[in-house]
């Protein structure tokens, strides 16, 4: 009897952990899903704002829960606005995520003159904008630093990287929709440079703006 009550007891025990995992990975999943995901940034576009190595974390929510496999949202909080740095299904591949900051959102006039950007007519105040070259190119050779006016349609937005200059964005492959947004940036939880193989300790906890 002795020996059973010790079997009865492992299976128990093995019970009790083999629910607590499987509990633990639900939880887990229905965050990442609904709550808030991790991503990593893998290129300059976003300089200095986001740079190569760091880990940010993204509120899931805040534009409203989104079913997986459907363009259904739920209680959004309210709609993204200019200046926010949001993460997306990039439009030509997705299978990608791309992070990239709005600009303009929809009914927005966007128009660019030899690098400056102007929304409905007005000059933006475009603090976050970086420019690296002083070359400007024309419309007709490419729509970096001339484009527009195009307007944004509904349920829509126009994003730009930081990096004006070293960024794929709107300006080049169109407008975000709303259905693929898959939240807003709001904190670097971690920042690794791998060249110099060296912690980045003054970026971790920055709140991304």
């Amino acid at each position: 009897m002795k020996v059973k009550s010790k079997e009865i007891k492992k299976k128990s025990t093995f019970r009790e952990y083999a629910e607590a995992i499987v509990v633990a990975l639900l939880l887990a999943l229905l965050i990442r899903t609904f709550v808030v995901q991790a991503f990593k940034i893998p290129s300059g576009s976003m300089e200095p704002t986001l740079v190569i190595g760091d880990h940010i974390l993204v509120n899931k929510f805040i534009y409203g829960i989104k079913f997986p496999f459907t363009s259904i949202r739920l209680f959004p909080l309210y709609k993204p606005q200019r200046g926010e740095v949001v993460v997306f299904i990039y439009p030509l591949d997705p299978s990608k995520d791309f992070i990239k900051r709005v600009v303009a959102v929809e009914g927005d006039t966007v128009k660019i003159v030899n690098k400056k950007l102007f929304i409905n007519g007005s000059e933006a105040a475009d603090s976050y904008a970086v420019y690296k070259e002083d070359t400007v190119f024309p419309a007709e050779m490419q729509k970096r630093d001339n484009f527009g006016p195009v307007t944004v349609p509904p349920g829509s937005l126009f994003v730009m990287g930081d990096n004006r200059d070293r960024s794929l964005d709107s300006r080049f492959w169109g407008f975000v929709p709303l259905e693929d947004l898959r939240g807003k940036a709001f904190i670097i939880y971690w920042s690794w440079n791998s060249h110099e193989t060296t912690v980045r300790w003054n970026r971790i906890g920055h709140l991304i703006h």
